[in-house]
């Protein structure tokens, strides 16, 4: 016991000598552990023990893109797959019959065509109806009302469509896919640049253009002879040459984002193009507005600073990373406001698609900071998170049709974390 704690007691020493011999060995530090000042790599998550692992909850679904709940008490989650089809998981199991099934009628897939998010409206147990986005035959995007079935909770009437919102696209990819209610009541929707590489048409500058935008629209006024009607405070209402449904702008492939639940921000996880991934966050104070920098700039890097984008106001990331270090394609999650883990609490956990790798970013005295904290093995896969009633956290690995809950595995009181092939010791950097 007395060699064990005096090896304990000299570990960090121990480390700095190990780290300082790794150039000697043919060896360079992991990518997670550049130095802060890296604006590839803030610095680490404060230390806390936090283990994170996967438990899988659901299989045999057919590519999983999105999961979330109703928010009516009903604890039930629903499953999105990109072919068309949205599943039900009532008391921990997944029903064979769909909430709704469009696949051979409406839904354009696959690639990044498909269905691709469902989002319940405020008061949804009283509504009896739902939102989807979703790539048509012809593949435009669509924002489209299904209604359930006459007393069927867990199903409903594909009959019942009423078109909310269509986008025509000028190329196959980037067509966004996210839809969600904010703290506000509004509905935003997330769209894609319109494809190709690059932005050839720049799209994603154009005000008079929905694509590469962040939507909000009222879908909820009670005025059936409407679709939708433009929050009065958007930012761009009198603004000629701008479309009013923009929120914000300069966004390539905005494939997720989510809120906050506890403080309304808003987190943005926008595709990059060949070289970085990028995270925003605009506040829930924020009057709208942000140009996110697309195609100006990829990330914290200029891409085409052509046009006008010299003189744009453009919105830098508070984080982002390259492609040789995480990955290919970045997959927005939440920031956890569960309470079954305690030491999740208030990060940020997101991951890339190809690489699978899953990350945490928190403020942290007005500092960013990130770290690495899960090889999932999802290769080209990791396709969204999900959020439950509770605020716990779930993964979909679209290739296995798989969703895993997201679960810290160190016991209680765990104050030093094992990264082999290094040991990371609390107050020296860890999680």
């Amino acid at each position: 016991m007395h060699r064990l704690h005096r090896l304990m007691t000299n570990l960090p020493a121990l480390l700095v000598l190990l780290l300082s011999m790794l150039p000697l060995l043919g060896c360079s530090r992991p990518a997670q552990w550049a130095d802060a000042a890296d604006p590839a790599a803030p610095a680490p998550i404060a230390a806390n023990g936090m283990q994170l692992g996967l438990a899988e909850q659901f299989t045999g679904l057919d590519r999983p893109v999105f999961l979330t709940h109703a928010g009516d008490g009903s604890g039930r989650l629903f499953i999105v797959e990109q072919r068309g089809q949205i599943r039900v998981v009532q008391d921990g199991q997944l029903l064979p019959a769909p909430l709704l099934d469009i696949a051979a009628t409406r839904v354009s897939c696959c690639v990044e065509r498909g269905l691709l998010s469902v989002a319940f409206p405020p008061d949804f147990a009283r509504k009896q109806y739902f939102y989807v986005n979703f790539t048509d035959q012809q593949g435009a995007t669509v924002v489209a009302r299904y209604a359930l079935a006459s007393d069927t909770p867990n199903v409903a009437d594909p009959a019942s469509e009423q078109i909310i919102l269509r986008i025509e696209q000028p190329f196959p990819n980037h067509n966004g896919g996210q839809i969600h209610f904010g703290p506000d009541g509004y509905l935003y929707i997330g769209t894609g640049d319109g494809g190709a590489a690059g932005d050839p048409l720049n799209i994603a500058q154009d005000p008079n253009n929905l694509l590469g935008k962040l939507l909000r629209i009222d879908v909820e006024h009670g005025d059936p002879s409407q679709p939708y009607r433009i929050p009065p405070d958007n930012p761009f209402v009198n603004t000629a040459g701008y479309r009013p449904e923009i929120w914000a702008v300069g966004l390539r492939n905005p494939w997720r984002f989510s809120f906050d639940r506890a403080t309304g921000d808003l987190y943005i996880a926008d595709v990059g193009q060949g070289q970085h991934e990028e995270i925003n966050r605009q506040l829930a104070t924020s009057a709208g507005g942000e140009n996110y920098g697309w195609r100006c700039k990829e990330g914290p890097a200029d891409f085409n600073m052509g046009d006008a984008c010299p003189q744009l106001v453009l919105t830098d990331p508070v984080y982002a990373y390259t492609h040789s270090v995480g990955g290919c394609s970045v997959t927005g999650g939440y920031v956890y406001r569960g309470t079954e883990f305690s030491r999740m609490q208030g990060v940020y956990f997101y991951g890339d698609y190809c690489s699978g790798k899953l990350w945490g970013l928190h403020l942290d005295s007005g500092v960013w900071r990130n770290e690495l904290l899960l090889e999932t093995g999802y290769f080209g896969g990791l396709a969204s998170f999900g959020e439950d009633e509770a605020g716990n956290l779930y993964v979909a690995n679209l290739s296995e049709g798989v969703v895993a809950k997201l679960v810290d595995q160190a016991p209680a009181g765990v104050s030093m974390r094992l990264w082999l092939p290094f040991v990371r010791v609390a107050g020296a950097g860890g999680v």
